[in-house]
């Protein structure tokens, strides 16, 4: 299971939001580059890079920074924020980014989401944000009214080659990933997912790779020091593990 640090983008800085919520956002670094380096450095072999600013706006914004992370870590990177378009998709692309990440555009339009799939491949992956047990779109701000279940099932069919799963209560709050929503998506789909919002410790770490996930989103507990991204990795590298074989949650 990779581990793969997240570098939320806001105005050319590194910030981290509360549940998606923009008024409640930190920054952590004014150079996101930066932050890139030190997680490579650290050991990471893939970043999650979204940029919050082409979210809200229905488009890209900050490429250029982007490019430059890219170009800096030397690992794969994986973006999402405001791809709603075929054009969107080949910029981030052309800016060397290896993933993109479609949410609302999946969803909501049937032809792109085909475009891309064809296009992209493997190099796709399709956001799978909820609230409450329902799928949330644009920016985290509406709510679509749909179970995750039934949409998910609904991108299988339609060819989605994997997933990132984001619980928006529980991102940024440190209180632990939706280990049900999780173990559903990875037995129900099929497809290689990857969890993100509410990893806390190394234990969690372990308690998703136990799941099968492909890879876990990091970001709030590697920017308040809970772990470092070293030990977690580390960690997962030896055999064995603590991971519940009881959890109730499962």
């Amino acid at each position: 299971m990779e581990v793969i640090p997240a570098i939320d983008l806001r105005g050319g800085r590194a910030v981290r939001l509360v549940q998606g919520d923009f008024s409640r956002e930190t920054t952590f670094a004014d150079d996101p580059v930066a932050v890139a380096r030190r997680w490579q450095e650290e050991g990471a072999t893939r970043l999650h890079v979204v940029d919050l600013d082409g979210a809200r706006a229905r488009e890209p914004l900050q490429l250029g920074v982007v490019r430059a992370i890219a170009r800096a870590a030397g690992v794969p990177v994986q973006l999402g924020g405001g791809i709603r378009s075929e054009e969107a998709a080949r910029q981030a692309v052309d800016a060397g980014v290896d993933r993109v990440v479609v949410g609302t555009a999946a969803l909501e339009d049937p032809g792109l989401l085909a475009t891309l799939v064809e296009s992209l491949g493997q190099r796709l992956v399709v956001a799978l944000d909820a609230r409450g047990g329902r799928v949330v779109v644009r920016a985290w701000e509406s709510d679509s009214g749909r179970p995750v279940g039934e949409v998910a099932r609904e991108l299988v069919a339609r060819g989605a080659p994997r997933f990132l799963y984001t619980q928006v209560e529980r991102d940024g709050m440190l209180e632990g990933p939706d280990f049900a929503g999780v173990h559903y998506l990875v037995h129900a789909t099929g497809r290689p997912v990857i969890a993100s919002g509410g990893v806390a410790s190394i234990e969690h770490l372990r308690r998703l790779a136990e799941l099968g996930v492909e890879g876990a989103v990091v970001g709030m507990a590697l920017y308040r020091g809970a772990f470092r991204l070293t030990e977690a990795l580390a960690a997962l590298a030896r055999p064995g593990s603590a991971a519940s074989e009881s959890d109730p949650a499962l």
